[in-house]
């Protein structure tokens, strides 16, 4: 039984980054991944996440410079970028590439899909079996669950995990159209009940290939009917399909990451995934990094209570952003006539200015105190119809 200081349960951003952060810490680390999964996503990443986590411009397969948002009634909006460019990865070989950096950091890679966690002695045994289908186990003193929304490990071991609310999200990488027929520097998001009735749907160029996708919180929706909806509105439909995939997000931070004693949850596992736009990446790379510097706490002291430190860093960082993000989902996503007026709001020059500036720098803007006293009437005057969109 191989015996090590922590096991990352999920090998995506978040599982792989406190990985490589723990490795380079000296600490004894055990990924394990299962392979071939690939997360639906649109795969945007911001200037802050590219220079945080030192991604090179190879895995960057777009440079986005502008955002259209396109109305119930297919008014569209188109909110330009500015100074620099929101980068767009293909999830497959991101996660892949953050995965042997953790190797390479001295992390030890294993393939296998986790089962359970038993206890006796000193340390926990994570069990999980093999590629090969053969039973594994390894001795730990920590386990981090990084293995998303629906978390084995999180539903074994962390209290009303199982309750966590989800929207769920599906997309179809299809082969991009020729050069003119589609922007490739240009992402297009639709706020269309026939789309999503409680969330939005998108286009993302992936240079050679696009995203095309939706989410939904409804029972019973069709995300793939949406999508096929949205691909044939957009002349879309007739472009060769190249893979499919879903998964659940989820929608707000769980209320403990840990339990007290020897498990830590990180990424979507912990609910780290931004409401109303569904932003992931950065996030969960985020709370793997503060992951690694709360288990790296706790192996040094032997104090569970230093488990704790990631949630309580997280949410002090952007638990803001969050709570906002979430009330302006509840008001702005209920019916089409709201969301019309959501992307009549775009058009306002402040709205983009800081909307850009909170979303490049992953900070709310807080120097441009008459901008969001502007931005505060003029919602009020959409959300109670004194302006028409």
């Amino acid at each position: 039984m191989d015996e090590v200081d922590a096991v990352v349960v999920g090998g995506g951003p978040a599982g792989a980054t406190a990985a490589t952060d723990l490795a380079r810490r000296g600490r004894r680390v055990l990924l394990l991944d299962w392979a071939g999964r690939i997360k639906p996503c649109g795969g945007a990443i911001p200037p802050r996440l590219i220079r945080d986590f030192a991604i090179p411009d190879d895995l960057l397969v777009a440079r986005i410079r502008a955002a259209r948002m396109v109305s119930p009634k297919n008014r569209a909006v188109d909110m330009p970028v500015g100074e620099g460019f929101v980068g767009m990865v293909d999830r497959g070989p991101f996660d892949e590439w953050l995965r042997a950096r953790a190797a390479r950091a001295g992390a030890e890679r294993r393939t296998g899909t986790f089962l359970r966690l038993t206890r006796g002695g000193e340390g926990v045994t994570v069990h999980y079996r093999g590629a090969d289908g053969a039973a594994g186990a390894a001795r730990t003193r920590l386990v981090v669950g990084a293995d998303g929304a629906a978390s084995t490990v999180g539903r074994q071991e962390i209290p009303g995990h199982a309750r966590l609310r989800q929207v769920f999200a599906y997309h179809e990488i299809v082969r991009a159209p020729e050069a003119g027929a589609f922007d490739g520097a240009r992402c297009d998001v639709y706020y269309q009940g026939v789309l999503s009735p409680d969330f939005y749907a998108w286009i993302f160029p992936h240079g050679d290939t696009l995203s095309i996708g939706t989410g939904s919180a409804r029972k019973g929706f069709s995300l793939r009917g949406a999508v096929g909806r949205l691909r044939a509105a957009t002349g879309l439909d007739a472009g060769e399909t190249l893979r499919r995939e879903g998964a659940p997000l989820p929608l707000k931070p769980l209320r403990r990451f840990d339990n007290g004693r020897d498990v830590l949850l990180t990424g979507d596992a912990a609910g780290l995934v931004a409401p109303a736009s569904g932003e992931g990446i950065y996030y969960a790379m985020l709370g793997g990094r503060l992951t690694a510097e709360a288990a790296d706490a706790f192996l040094e002291s032997g104090d569970a209570r230093a488990l704790a430190s990631a949630r309580r860093r997280f949410l002090a960082a952007h638990g803001r952003v969050f709570w906002i993000l979430r009330l302006m989902q509840t008001v702005w996503y209920r019916n089409d006539a709201l969301r019309e007026r959501f992307v009549s709001i775009c058009r306002d020059p402040d709205v983009q200015s800081l909307t850009w500036d909170a979303y490049m720098n992953k900070e709310l803007v807080r120097a441009k105190p008459a901008a969001h006293a502007r931005i505060f009437m003029k919602d009020l005057a959409h959300l109670f119809g004194w302006v028409s969109p």
